[in-house]
Formats: structure tokens, C-alpha cells, sequence
């Protein structure tokens, strides 16, 4: 899970802090990560889309349940001329193969496909992992055995652009709807912008003062489900042109609020829980299902 750097490592920082430098604005990333069962064992499958001016990337890594990498393949931008191969290697006595066929692929403005694609992981001939929409292609493909357990999906990043409105579509719980999200924030020629999230439209979430309150955490309800947002735009107001800002949605699966004791957003911002680790394992102590983090930059 090394493609999420600081975020979900052992050595977690804080979101305000994020790991994408200044020279990565320009890089449009989407970061998935699975929990899948290895030989009976957990691991974390990561699958990091990537566009730049050179092309489109890919990018599959296996960790253990300790972040131990096993292996990893990476389909670089100026490569991406190979769209369907396979990779085969070893990790801990086990042949993991990795097939991938982007030959049909469709693309929004985003790295990550649409349709016509699939990414398959394969170990010792058993399907692992399977994305995309062509999986009677790829079962074809790999002769592997169909998936004995469902792979959880477990949290994704995005690099998101915009101006004004920055959107992104999120599913928040397995087999649900697929939602529009939108982030509004308009800070030209205002003393005191405010901050929106809209939901298929709907709006959620309104934050006012926002000068003051330019960290904080609340709670909405997506799908019925108690959805955390954090959401921390210091860079926006305070930092440099190329400074982000961060919002991550943490699905909780009990009616209790993961983060009751902080979801007052009059506290004081520099006191909240931004630490991305704290959230991640607290999130597994939990049981809680899926996280969303969004960096969002300003386009000039």
C-alpha cells in the first residue's frame, strides 16, 4: 500500500500535510485499494490510475496485512502503448499473475476507465481480484477459478480539479448507488467564503465562517448511512497558488458517530483528529467500511 504514502502508513501525518508535492499537481491520480484473501491470508491490493502529459499509468501493488509489499507492476505512462499483457511473479512461494487489457478501454477526463477494460490478479491460478466489465473475457483469458471471497473495497484517493466546483462520483457501501459529489467553494473577492458538498444535487453540508472553521468534521447521511466528512482547506486560504485542499468521507456502519466526541465543528479546527492513520485504524477497529479522500486543486 505504498502508493498512499503517508495517509494509511504506519507513520501516518496529518491530512493538512499532504503527501503530493507542488511538482505532483499536475498529475491527475485515483488510488483504490482492496482487501483480498491471499491463500487464506489478508492482504491489500492497491491499483493506482495515472494520466500525465506523457499518457496514461497503471500501477498494481500487493501488501500483507502488515504493509509488507509482496510485489508490484507498474505500467508506465510512456509504455501504455502495451494496453493488454501479463506479469508473473513469485511472493512468499505463491505465483501471482497480473493481467490487464486496456485495448478497448473508455476514458472520461479522469485516469481511472469507464467500460471495455478489465485488471485481473490471479494466484495459483485463482481469481483474486477482477475489475472492470469484461470478466467472461478475463476468466477466458487467465483460466483462473472464479473468486471464493468477495474482494471489500476499502478506500480510494483522488486528484480532483476545478475552480469554483470540484465533482468527483463515489459508491459509499457495496452494492450501492452511485453518487454525484460536489464540492462548491467560491473565495474570489470574498471576506468570508463558504463551503458546500452536494450530494446528487442535494446539499449536505454547509460550512460558514469558513476563515475560522477551515478544519473541521460533520456528519451526513448518505444512503442512510452516517457518512464522516472531514475536510481541511487551510491551503486554499492561507497557503501558496498550487496548495490543496483535502476532504475525506469515512462510511460508518453503526449508528454511532466514529468521531462523536469532534463532531461539533465550533471546536477549535487546530484540536480535531486529522490524523489519516488514527482514521484508518479506527475505521478497522470499527468495522466501518469505506473511505473517500479527495485532493482537491485549484485550477488557475
Amino acid at each position: 500500500m505504498r502508493d498512499f504514502p503517508s495517509c494509511f502508513g504506519e507513520n501516518g501525518v496529518q491530512v493538512a500535510d499532504s503527501s503530493s508535492s507542488a511538482s505532483k499537481a499536475a498529475q491527475n491520480l485515483v488510488t483504490c485499494i482492496y482487501q483480498c484473501r491471499l491463500r487464506g491470508r489478508s492482504c491489500l491490493i492497491t491499483i493506482t490510475w495515472s494520466k500525465n502529459l506523457m499518457g496514461q499509468g497503471l500501477s498494481v501493488g500487493i501488501d500483507d496485512s502488515t504493509n509488507r509489499c509482496l510485489c508490484k507492476v507498474d505500467i508506465k505512462p510512456w509504455l501504455f502503448s502495451k494496453r493488454k499483457g501479463c506479469k508473473s511473479l513469485e511472493a512468499d512461494s505463491s505465483k501471482i499473475d497480473i493481467y490487464w487489457d486496456l485495448s478497448s478501454a473508455k476514458f472520461g477526463s479522469g485516469p481511472e476507465p469507464l467500460e471495455g477494460f478489465y485488471v485481473a490478479v490471479v494466484v495459483e491460478r485463482e481469481m483474486v481480484l477482477l475489475l472492470g466489465d469484461l470478466s467472461k473475457v478475463a476468466y477466458k483469458k487467465t483460466n483462473a477459478a472464479p473468486i471464493s471471497s468477495n474482494a471489500i473495497f476499502m478506500a480510494k484517493r483522488e486528484h480532483i480539479f476545478g475552480k469554483k466546483v470540484y465533482g468527483t462520483k463515489a459508491q459509499f457501501c457495496d452494492n450501492g448507488q452511485i453518487h454525484e459529489v460536489r464540492i462548491e467553494c467560491d473565495m474570489v473577492g470574498l471576506s468570508d467564503p463558504c463551503l458546500s458538498i452536494r450530494i446528487d444535487s442535494k446539499v449536505v453540508m454547509q460550512v460558514k465562517r469558513l476563515r475560522w472553521k477551515f478544519r473541521g468534521n460533520q456528519t451526513i447521511l448518505v444512503d442512510g448511512l452516517p457518512v464522516e466528512v472531514f475536510w481541511d482547506v487551510h491551503n486554499w486560504l492561507f497557503g501558496t497558488a498550487l496548495g490543496n485542499a483535502v476532504f475525506m468521507f469515512q462510511t460508518c456502519l453503526s449508528a454511532d458517530k466514529l468521531w462523536a466526541s469532534h463532531s461539533n465543528t465550533d471546536t477549535d479546527p487546530t484540536l480535531l483528529p486529522w490524523s489519516c492513520s488514527q482514521i484508518f485504524k479506527g475505521s478497522q477497529r470499527q468495522g466501518l467500511g469505506f473511505s473517500l479522500i479527495l485532493y482537491a486543486w485549484k485550477n488557475e
